[in-house]
Parts: structure tokens; sequence; C-alpha cells
């Protein structure tokens, strides 16, 4: 047991990690795709918006996985997906046939969101750089 209560912690990161760190990646490779989708969103100062936004999701993932001060990039991360959950996956605007996708991806962040206050509240875990 004690086994997996050190690995379950690291599994964990690791698993909350890869979506930010998968998005983050992309949002380099696709920067001009993502400016037009956030502009479309009526999101101010576009390019700083993206670039911070990048900062956030790699920063904070690659935290996260080895766990140093993870607390504070999951509490940043946190804080950080409230206005995007809000903007981007606002399911009660949406359109009919949009409803169901983005109460999905609502839902999506809010359990996320979930996963991320557990690193917050209870740390790293054993298998871990620390400094919590």
């Amino acid at each position: 047991m004690n086994f997996l209560y050190s690995i379950a912690p690291l599994v964990g990161r690791f698993l909350l990690a890869a979506i930010f760190l998968k998005s983050g990646l992309g949002k380099i490779t696709g920067f001009e795709h993502t400016l037009g989708y956030m502009a479309s969103k009526g999101i101010p100062l576009t390019q700083l918006a993206l670039i911070v936004t990048i900062v956030i999701e790699i920063g904070a993932s690659v935290l996260l996985v080895v766990g140093w001060r993870a607390r504070v990039a999951a509490l940043m991360l946190f804080i950080w997906m409230i206005p995007v959950t809000l903007i981007f996956h606002n399911f009660w605007t949406a359109t009919p046939d949009a409803v169901m996708v983005q109460s999905i991806m609502f839902y999506k962040n809010i359990s996320i969101m979930g996963g991320l206050l557990m690193v917050v509240g209870l740390g790293s875990g054993p298998l871990s750089l620390k400094q919590d």
C-alpha cells in the first residue's frame, strides 16, 4: 500500500499536467490560428494574452510533473482556468448544436480544477522535488 501512496501523486500530477502541456505546445505551433480564435471571443490584448497562456500552461505543467512548487503551479492553473472555462466553454450561450460539446468541455474543466485543488491542498506527494 505504501507503494500506491508514493506513486499515485506522481502519476496524478503527470496526468493533470498532460492536457496543459499538450495545449501549450499546440498553441505555439498553431499561434496564428489560436490568435484568431481568441480574438473571435473578444479577448483583449490577444497576442499578450496568448503568450501568457502559453507560459502558464507549459511552465505550470512542468512544475507539476517534477513536483517543484506544485501547489503554486496548481493554484496558478486553477485561477487561470476560471476565466478560460467561463469564456470558452459557456454552454449556456452556445447554439443548440454546440450545447452538449461545450457542456462536456465545461464540466471536464471543472473536474480538472478539482484535481488541481487536491494538489493545492495536499501538495505534490513523496516522489517530487518538493518545496510545495
